[in-house]
């Protein structure tokens, strides 16, 4: 824990959770700099961890109530920044995974896809994320930036203070190690085995 950035204490949490707008205000100041350090460590881009952190501060705000242990605050604002951080992973994935379609001469509607590939799909786009979450920082950066957003390799590597060979070496190991991550045995018990 940063000494010159304390987490709120748990009276101020309490305070803030019975209503008391000014203490509020106070545990999402104080906490500001913490949710900003861990976004930062866990999203693509800095402006992707703008973008959690913000997230994640307007639902401490709204939900500060449903907090059920005043302890467990900093815990609480992680998960919700992890999870921010991988929900923008996935809509980028979802994105990039878009072909731009032209409708058919007489097509009315689109064919919508079954629950079933619904499902499979989601699952596939969270098993992805979670794998590109797994990776290190810097390798993470650079695969979100080069593959999921699709940045010229020279912007990538100019935004992150690289040289070229360094931002390639990078992704290059980013890609062997999410390729690895992907083509692992899946856990029995993901896969449905539910034997103890």
């Amino acid at each position: 824990m940063n000494p010159r950035f304390p987490w709120p204490d748990e009276r101020l949490i309490k305070a803030a959770q019975d209503g008391d707008v000014t203490s509020l205000t106070t545990v999402v100041m104080e906490s500001q700099p913490h949710v900003r350090k861990f976004a930062l460590s866990l999203c693509a881009s800095p402006q992707d961890a703008e973008d959690a952190a913000q997230e994640a501060l307007i639902t401490l705000y709204r939900k500060i109530g449903t907090l059920r242990a005043t302890g467990a605050l900093a815990s609480w604002m992680f998960r919700i920044v992890r999870n921010e951080c991988l929900r923008q992973v996935r809509l980028l994935l979802s994105r990039g995974n878009e072909a731009p379609t032209e409708p058919e001469a007489g097509a009315g509607e689109f064919a919508q896809p079954s629950a079933e590939d619904a499902v499979l799909h989601r699952l596939e786009a969270e098993r992805i994320a979670a794998a590109v979450g797994a990776l290190p920082l810097d390798q993470r950066q650079v695969l979100i930036m080069r593959d999921v957003q699709g940045l010229p390799g020279r912007t990538v590597a100019d935004a992150l203070g690289l040289s070229n060979a360094a931002m390639k070496s990078r992704l290059h190991r980013a890609r062997a190690a999410l390729r690895d991550s992907l083509t692992a045995p899946a856990d029995p018990l993901v896969a449905g085995d539910t034997r103890p």
